[in-house]
């Protein structure tokens, strides 16, 4: 039976836990601007000496992320943040070293692969991997145009830096790069997922070991089913991204629709 944490505040819990993983949008912020009962949070959890990992799907390094939190006013906890970006780099460098790459994705994303830009290629025949890191900027709203683009490419790997679905910028609700690997794998291509829920990200991000830990974030696809497939506890933002889903339905049957399991729930991270 998962509880509610909106009156008692994740203050009458955080003693149990050595080890917190923290999603960043969704949960600190909207894309937009930062949430201050989130801050709050985590100004509480560095003054009792709680360590916790901003822990988020971002495709972008880890400094690209610090900098943007910097910008909209979070200048602490530099040192605590952890991309699926840098994780994905990473393998990329160890594994795909000099190895050709067909990006897909805006050109924002451009400092993802900044340390090996020149195995970058324009045409896609070229290519020896495709690198997903989110959508076109002209084809944001259409997944059919991937399933075509790469219907045959399928032999190639592809490197997913995302595996979010879907996101919200404020209001506005985007796809990710986890939905055109999801298209990939539709037409029988293979993706190497980085990222939430996938076991790897976590133990790069930091030492787990022998912790009691708690996932808090607001994606069951990713920051719950992480926590479940780990055996870590976890709690969900229920204000975030299934926010819609969970105001038509009760919370008990968002999460048992999304086969997960959730200990603590929260419309908003607050302590």
């Amino acid at each position: 039976m998962s509880k509610n944490l909106d009156k008692s505040g994740i203050k009458s819990i955080f003693s149990e836990y050595d080890l917190f993983f923290i999603d960043i949008w969704g949960v600190v912020h909207n894309g937009i601007k930062l949430y201050e009962n989130a801050v709050k949070v985590l100004d509480e959890l560095y003054n009792n000496e709680k360590k916790f990992i901003l822990l988020t799907n971002a495709p972008r390094p880890n400094q690209t992320v610090i900098n943007t939190l910097k910008k909209m006013g979070l200048n602490n906890f530099s040192d605590t943040v952890f991309t699926s970006g840098e994780a994905s780099k990473k393998y990329l460098l160890e594994n795909f070293n000099n190895k050709k790459f067909f990006h897909l994705g805006p050109p924002r994303d451009f400092d993802l692969f900044k340390t090996f830009e020149d195995c970058k290629v324009h045409n896609i025949d070229d290519s020896d991997y495709l690198l997903c890191s989110g959508l076109f900027e002209e084809h944001e709203d259409d997944l059919e145009y991937y399933k075509n683009l790469l219907s045959k490419h399928i032999t190639k790997k592809m490197i997913c830096t995302n595996p979010d679905l879907i996101v919200d910028r404020g209001d506005k609700r985007e796809y990710c790069a986890g939905s055109i690997a999801k298209s990939f794998e539709e037409i029988n291509g293979e993706v190497i997922y980085f990222g939430k829920p996938h076991p790897p990200v976590y133990e790069i991000a930091t030492n787990i070991n022998d912790k009691k830990i708690l996932c808090i974030g607001d994606n069951l696809n990713t920051d719950i089913k992480g926590a479940n497939i780990q055996n870590f506890d976890s709690l969900l933002i229920t204000g975030g991204i299934h926010r819609h889903e969970i105001s038509k339905l009760s919370i008990d049957n968002v999460v048992k629709n999304y086969d997960a399991k959730i200990n603590y729930f929260q419309k908003e991270l607050k302590w």
